[in-house]
C-alpha cells in the first residue's frame, strides 16, 4: 500500500487534492470522496479547501466563513490559508484550532495571479526568506501543543534567475512544517508549458526531514505513478487534472496501490455526476447561485463527448435543476468515456513577466510585511 503521513494524520493514498478557487468548495470535495468510495472503496487522500485570506478570516467576513463549510462526516477537514503577515496568520491559524475549524492548516505561496504578486504576495513572497521563514513559525506556533499540522505549498521561484524553491523547503522544515509541497513551475510560467519534475527531484533530495509533495501535469493516474517514480517524492497534489473528472482520485489511488483502475464512466454515468454536482452546490450556494457555479465545469465534464454544440450551449445557460435534469435526459447514456477526453485541462495561460512591487528583488533578507496584499484572493 502506498500511503502518506503529515503529521497526525495518516493518509492510505498519498494524493491530495490541490485547493482551487472557485472549484474545491463542500460540493466538489463531497462528490470527489463519493466517488472515490463508491469506486474504490473508501476515502484515502486528502482534500483541501478552496483557499482563504488570513485577514478575511480573522474579520469574519461572512463570504469567507462560508468558503469554510465542510461536510458532516468530512475527515480530515483541509484548510487553505493565503497569507503575507506573521501577526495575521498567527491570529487565523489560532482561530481555527480554538474554533475546532479544521484537521488540517496548508499555506498558500504559489499564486502566480498578477495582483497578488504586484503586492508581494502569493509566489513572490518566499523570495522574502526571514518574512517568509516569521510567517510559517507564527502557523506553527499557533497550532502547538494540538494534532494539527501545518504544511506550505509554493513554486520553484519567481523565474528562470530567481529559484526560492529550496530555501523554502529548507526554511518551512526548520520552521516545524510537517510537509512541504511544489509545483513544478515558476510564477513566470503561471500554469503554460510543462512542469520541470527534475525540480521535485532537488526538493526531495534537498528537504529529507519531512514529506516532499509534487504538483503540475497530474492529469492521468500514471502521470502520478511516474510522477512518485521520477522525483522520489512522497506524494502528489492533484489541481487540473481533477476538472470534469472528480473520479480521478479513485484512480490515482488504484494505480499507486497497485490496483485495478476502474473503469471509465459512461455519459450516463457523466450525466448522473454532473446532477449530483449541482445538488450538492445548490445546497451549499441555494439554486441559483449553484447552478451558475456549475456552469464553469460543464464543458470540462463534457469534453471529448458527441453532446452537440446547442445542448452545450444550453448546459452552460442552465439556471434550474429542472433545467438541467430536461437537458441530461437529451444525453446518450451508453457512450463510453472518449479517449480524445485525456489531457491536460483547464487554464494554461501564457507565460509572462512577473508583476512585483518596485525595489521587490532588491533585499531578500528585508521582511517588511507587504502593504495591501492582505486581502488578495486568487487560486494557486
Amino acid at each position: 500500500m502506498s500511503s502518506l503521513r503529515i503529521g497526525s494524520l495518516a493518509l492510505r493514498s498519498p494524493v491530495v487534492l490541490a485547493p482551487m478557487a472557485g472549484i474545491t468548495n463542500v460540493a466538489f470535495r463531497t462528490l470527489c470522496r463519493e466517488l472515490e468510495t463508491a469506486r474504490a472503496g473508501s476515502t484515502s487522500g486528502l482534500y483541501v479547501c478552496e483557499m482563504v485570506t488570513a485577514r478575511a478570516l480573522v474579520e469574519r467576513q461572512p463570504a469567507t466563513l462560508h468558503m469554510t463549510t465542510f461536510g458532516p462526516t468530512e475527515t480530515p477537514r483541509s484548510l487553505q490559508l493565503y497569507t503575507v503577515d506573521p501577526d495575521t496568520t498567527y491570529a487565523a491559524a489560532k482561530m481555527i484550532v480554538d474554533e475546532n475549524m479544521a484537521d488540517h492548516i496548508d499555506m498558500n505561496f504559489g499564486c502566480p495571479v498578477p495582483k497578488v504578486t504586484r503586492k508581494g504576495g502569493g509566489a513572490a513572497l518566499p523570495y522574502k526568506r526571514t518574512l517568509f521563514s516569521r510567517i510559517v513559525a507564527a502557523a506553527v506556533k499557533a497550532t502547538e501543543g494540538t494534532d494539527i499540522p501545518v504544511t506550505v505549498k509554493f513554486r520553484v521561484g519567481i523565474d528562470a534567475e530567481h529559484h526560492t524553491h529550496l530555501d523554502a523547503g529548507r526554511i518551512a522544515a526548520a520552521e516545524g512544517a510537517a510537509a512541504v509541497a511544489l509545483h513544478a513551475r515558476t510564477a513566470a510560467q503561471r500554469y503554460s508549458g510543462t512542469a520541470d519534475w527534475n525540480e521535485i527531484a532537488r526538493l526531495k533530495e534537498h528537504v529529507t526531514d519531512v514529506p516532499v509533495l509534487g504538483n503540475g501535469d497530474i492529469f492521468a493516474a500514471e502521470d502520478a505513478a511516474r510522477m512518485m517514480d521520477q522525483t522520489g517524492c512522497d506524494g502528489v497534489v492533484v489541481g487540473r487534472g481533477c476538472l470534469g473528472r472528480p473520479w480521478l482520485f479513485a484512480e490515482l489511488s488504484a494505480a499507486l496501490n497497485g490496483q485495478p483502475l476502474p473503469t471509465p464512466p459512461t455519459l450516463g454515468e457523466v450525466a448522473a455526476i454532473i446532477r449530483r454536482h449541482a445538488e450538492l452546490l445548490a445546497a451549499h450556494h441555494g439554486e441559483d447561485k449553484g447552478l451558475r457555479e456549475l456552469r464553469k465545469h460543464v464543458s470540462w465534464y463534457l469534453r471529448g463527448f458527441p453532446a452537440g454544440s446547442d445542448l452545450r450551449v444550453a448546459m452552460a445557460l442552465v439556471s434550474t435543476l429542472t433545467e438541467l435534469d430536461d437537458l441530461l435526459a437529451q444525453l446518450d447514456p451508453s457512450i463510453p468515456f472518449p479517449k480524445d477526453a485525456e489531457g491536460p485541462r483547464g487554464r494554461q495561460g501564457s507565460p509572462g513577466t512577473v508583476a512585483l512591487p518596485e525595489g521587490w528583488l532588491d533585499d531578500p533578507e528585508d521582511c517588511l510585511v507587504p502593504a495591501g496584499a492582505d486581502m488578495m484572493h486568487s487560486g494557486g
